[in-house]
């Protein structure tokens, strides 16, 4: 089962990023990636966030390349790998369906001086961030399936870095770039999960 989670991090990774990137630059002559990490000031939460965001990455490879190699997993039951694969497989579809959803305003990382339209219908319509929903249940999946200390820090680590980008780096942007209709679109729908996460106190700001 280490050997399915590599082949299907493999998988995630191409779709959701380098697919993803050629179906962009290929429709809109932009690839769509921003500075992100490399751009960010040393120590920021953007940056911290980036880095974590690498750490899950590298994690996410690790993980199965280390049971492969001796490490045992915490749970060697063949029905919960089973679910985890399924689980991933599920995140892996989603996150390349809401990337799709996004059509040519999807980035990877900001640039605070341009202008992208805001986008809240299909997938945007149930959670604000669908993408990162979906990330976060890919990497939940592949820790299931693989299930050692090394896969669990990924999945934590991407959560963290998700958050921490959400909160206090793409809101702010979206709240600085689109104002009231931003504020009424986090009012009325959920963060990661919907209908939890919405932000009424920005809403009457």
């Amino acid at each position: 089962m280490a050997a399915l989670a590599l082949a299907m991090y493999g998988v995630m990774f191409l779709v959701v990023f380098v697919l993803r990137t050629v179906m962009q630059k290929r429709s809109t002559g932009d690839s769509g990636i921003r500075a992100g990490v490399l751009g960010a000031a040393p120590g920021s939460l953007e940056w911290v966030a980036g880095w974590l965001l690498v750490l899950a990455l590298l994690a996410g490879l690790a993980a199965p390349i280390a049971e492969l190699a001796g490490l045992d997993p915490l749970v060697d039951r063949q029905w919960v790998r089973v679910v985890g694969a399924v689980i991933t497989g599920v995140g892996i579809g989603l996150t390349f369906l809401a990337q799709t959803n996004m059509g040519s305003e999807w980035r990877i990382g900001i640039d605070t001086t341009e202008e992208t339209g805001l986008v809240t219908d299909g997938a945007f319509d149930l959670v604000r961030n669908p993408i990162f929903s979906a990330m976060i249940v890919s990497a939940v999946g592949l820790a299931v399936m693989v299930a050692n200390p090394i896969a669990i820090l990924g999945a934590v680590a991407l959560v963290i870095a998700i958050e921490l980008q959400v909160r206090f780096v793409e809101e702010p942007h979206l709240r600085r770039l689109h104002g009231d209709a931003y504020l009424s679109y986090a009012s009325q729908v959920g963060r990661f999960v919907p209908g939890i996460g919405r932000d009424p106190v920005n809403a009457r700001g």
